[in-house]
């Protein structure tokens, strides 16, 4: 999915570079979406550069040469690929977690309660971290933020959820 995330930002951005595009990745909270490294994204920019959906232009930037990228024709394609690709697709939610539940019964409820309250916690930052994403938010576009609110629904069900469970374990023992 990154390469969708490059290209789309090149597309939105023609002439930018590489760094720039990351810190566009970071800055729009694109990690909420896939999860990416400084290597993954550099990785996938010099893909794209060789599969040529990118070119270098050169450019002088205060006595700096610069590497600027902009969608070659092959990649304005290989964008409307990715975007059929990934809009079309629904995929299930996959928590690792909700695997580690299917075996509750035969862990130890002491150790349980601390998976789910690690569950919390992390869950909280997310929903803290989206809040805060969406309280700053003046640049995201309107169906991101759409997006993020739904996340943040759906992070505050889990904790509900995990409260629940850790209400249930400790009424057992």
């Amino acid at each position: 999915m990154i390469p969708l995330l490059i290209l789309g930002l090149l597309k939105q951005n023609p002439g930018s570079y590489g760094y720039e595009l990351l810190a566009l990745m970071e800055e729009k909270h694109y990690k909420y979406i896939v999860n990416f490294t400084k290597g993954s994204f550099y990785y996938n920019l010099q893909q794209l550069e060789e599969k040529q959906y990118i070119k270098k232009i050169e450019e002088l930037d205060n006595t700096r040469e610069t590497r600027n990228y902009i969608l070659t024709e092959l990649g304005e394609k290989e964008f409307q690929k990715l975007m059929y690709k990934y809009g079309s697709k629904t995929d299930y939610i996959n928590l690792s977690f909700y695997a580690a539940m299917l075996f509750a019964n035969e862990y130890k409820s002491e150790e349980l309660v601390k998976l789910i309250e690690i569950q919390i916690e992390q869950t909280k930052k997310k929903i803290s971290l989206l809040e805060e994403s969406l309280e700053h938010g003046e640049s995201i576009p309107n169906y991101f933020k759409k997006m993020l609110e739904n996340s943040r629904s759906h992070h505050l069900v889990n904790v509900q959820w995990f409260e629940g469970l850790l209400k249930d374990i400790k009424n057992e023992d």
